[in-house]
Parts: structure tokens; sequence; C-alpha cells
């Protein structure tokens, strides 16, 4: 029997049950773990308006990005900046706090205009800067803590094409020269391959150019990803290898510069290989410099502690939203990484640990989709909104139907 949110909500208040909503089960965390009732959005999932003359486009939120980018392709629009993947919903990618890279650029919740959120007690409100201003700033990145986010308005652009160039570059430079990096490039991002200076540089950014691909399904997939899978597998029993797996992959697959021009969502989109454990944290953009050297120099005087390639390094503007990892300041993402070829686990704590402890130390915030250790305690040092959106969670949601086992570290 398919039931509607409001139906569910009134169900679990009758049976005093708690309530998670989950987009398309992306997240790595537990944030939308529960032992009450769940709800799929997966049905909840049509393009309701496109206003062409705003640009403007209303989804219900368990719509897939995947699913909106050929509809929004119909129309000649896109959106201005997507995450790594888009098999997502609209309505989980904003409030899981999801970025990509760009310094003029914010996280992709920073393009949300307006939206419907079903709170607790049935109510339906609409929420935009101009109506219930209050709850649309902690709404954006709203954990699922908050009620069940039932549409999105989202700001979008003219569609757009876009060219990816990668090319080797070394950890020195790139942090030598980061600021220039930044200018040269819309959407610059960078790949350190840790045990080593290799780095990857890649930009992407506007062109008329044909769509073109440089990608070959040799390279790509019998190396890059089944060799690898193999190599990390056997590197379980000599993890000595990890540091010559991570220099020999740099040197085979990213050592030429390579182009790539297509469509937007095509190119800011890509493959994210096998399992894999990932933290992703946000620091002060300043601090970018001294955070890697202090990783690299962690590897360096602890080689039993191994790290696979690649740390992922973003950048985006920072916004207004409450519980937004970039709040109040432009930052730094640092995404590091730990594959489980064939499913299993490699050793990571003491990496996840060293890690952890310079982000803490760097004023760094998690991503809330990912893996971490942190509390209340640490979240009220690190969101100097983290009381506001309390009061706001406490209004709308004053029996805790929302919340779960992850959510509960986050606010008691």
């Amino acid at each position: 029997m398919q039931m509607l949110p409001p139906q569910v909500l009134a169900l679990a208040r009758q049976q005093n049950k708690r309530v998670k909503v989950v987009g398309g089960g992306h997240s790595p965390s537990d944030i939308a773990c529960t032992d009450g009732f769940m709800i799929h959005m997966g049905k909840m999932n049509r393009v309701l308006k496109v206003d062409t003359e705003k640009k403007q486009v209303t989804v219900e939120a368990g719509i897939l990005l995947a699913d909106l980018h050929p509809q929004l392709d119909k129309h000649g629009l896109a959106l201005s900046n997507l995450g790594a993947v888009s098999d997502v919903t609209a309505g989980g990618v904003i409030g899981s706090g999801t970025h990509n890279t760009g310094i003029k650029h914010g996280i992709l919740a920073t393009q949300v205009v307006a939206l419907t959120l079903l709170t607790a007690n049935g109510t339906i409100l609409e929420c935009s800067e101009s109506s219930n201003a209050e709850v649309f700033q902690a709404a954006r990145v709203h954990l699922g803590c908050l009620g069940v986010i039932l549409t999105v308005t989202l700001q979008c652009v003219p569609q757009f094409h876009l060219q990816e160039t990668t090319f080797p570059s070394t950890l020195k430079e790139v942090l030598d020269n980061l600021d220039s990096h930044l200018k040269k490039s819309e959407y610059f991002r960078f790949l350190w391959f840790p045990h080593s200076e290799n780095v990857s540089v890649i930009y992407q950014d506007h062109t008329n150019k044909p769509p073109s691909s440089s990608a070959n399904w040799f390279w790509d997939y019998a190396i890059g990803f089944y060799l690898l899978e193999f190599l990390l597998w056997i590197s379980t029993f000599l993890p000595g290898l990890v540091g010559w797996i991570n220099r020999f992959f740099f040197w085979l697959l990213f050592n030429g510069k390579k182009e790539n021009c297509n469509l937007s969502h095509k190119i800011f989109t890509y493959e994210c290989r096998f399992k894999q454990h990932v933290q992703d944290w946000a620091i002060p953009r300043e601090k970018t410099k001294e955070a890697l050297l202090e990783l690299k120099a962690m590897l360096e005087a602890n080689p039993k502690v191994v790290a696979h390639y690649p740390v992922e390094v973003r950048f985006t503007r920072g916004d207004d939203i409450l519980l937004s990892p970039c709040f109040q300041r432009d930052s730094c993402y640092m995404n590091i990484i730990m594959y489980r070829p064939y499913g299993k686990d490699v050793p990571r704590l003491d990496y996840w640990l060293a890690y952890e402890t310079i982000m803490k130390k760097v004023g760094g915030r998690p991503h809330w989709a990912k893996a971490h250790n942190c509390t209340r305690k640490d979240f009220e040092k690190m969101y100097p909104a983290f009381q506001r959106f309390c009061a706001i969670r406490e209004k709308l949601d004053p029996t805790g139907m929302f919340l779960n086992a992850y959510l509960e570290k986050v606010f008691y």
C-alpha cells in the first residue's frame, strides 16, 4: 500500500514512531537510518513547473538529478554546479550539504530559491527569502530533521558546455600558486597522490567547442578500475605497495594532458570506481596549504600509515545557510579516500584519526553525509549559528519525530 507523507506522519503520531526520509541512499553515513518509519520519495519525482523567464524549475523532492538533467536540456537550462554523482535526489542533495568546486559557486543548496516543508504536526510551510525566511535559512541544509521536504525550486542558468583540461603538476607548485589557479579556472580542483609530490590539476570552463572525449575503455576501466582494484587488494597483504601503486597510476593515467568537452552535467559527474570509505571536511580556504602539508608530513613520519590516491581538493564560496559547512567563509574541501577492493576492509583508522585531528586544528567542519566522529560539543564550536538551528528544529519538531541515532549525537 502506498501512502503519502502526510498519512505516514499521522500514523507515526498515532503510534509514537519516528520517521526518516531517504533519498538516493548515497550517503555513506547513518544520517537516514531509522528503526521507525522510512519514507522513500522515489514516486514523488515529477517536474512541477519550468519558468523559462526566471530560469527556475520546481520539482518534487524525490526526483533524481539524473532524471532532471534531460528535462532541463529540453528547455535549454542547466544547474550552474553539480556534485560528482547524479543518482541523488533533489531533497537529499541539499539536505546533506552536497558540494562540488568553484570558488565563485556555493554548495548545491545555494541554488535553491524556495521549498515546501511538511512539519511534524502536518502543517505545510512555503519557505523562501520572503516567506518563512528563518526556516528557509535552516532548511536548505536540513539534515532530514526539520520535516519532509516536498518540493524544491532551483535557480538554473542557460544550458552550457564545459571543457575539462587535466594536466600534471606538483604539490608545491599548486599550493604556491593557489590563487592564480583559482582565478584561471571557474571550476578548479586538484588531486594529490599521497606518498608522492604528484598532483593532477583539473580545470573545467565554459566552451563553445563541440563534444569530444579522450576517454578510453581500456585505460579507464581495464587499467583504472580492474587493475587498480586487483593491486589494492594485493596491497592489503603488502601495505608497502600503496605508495608505489599511487606513483605508478599517476605515471600511467595522469602524466599527460587530456581534454574533454561536453554538456555541463556530463562533465561534472564522473565514475566513483568501487566501494570506498571517504571523509570530506571543509576548512577555511586560507588553511589549504597548511593542512595539506601537515597531512603529507604525517604520512612521511609514519611509514606504516598508508593512504590511497587521490586526496581530492575542491573550493567553494561561503554562504549564509545555518548548517552549511561553508557558513560565512570561503572553503576548501579536502576529501580523503580508502578503497575497499572486492569489498575487503583496509586498515584506515590511523589515517582517519590523523586527518580528523588536522582538520579540527585548522577549524574544519565535516561533510554531513560522510563518516565523522563529531558530537554536539564539536558542532557548537564549529557553527556560529548552531543554537539558532537547534531552536528552529525544536520549534518545528518538539517531540523529535525526525531524529535518529546519528542526529541525537549532533543535537544532544
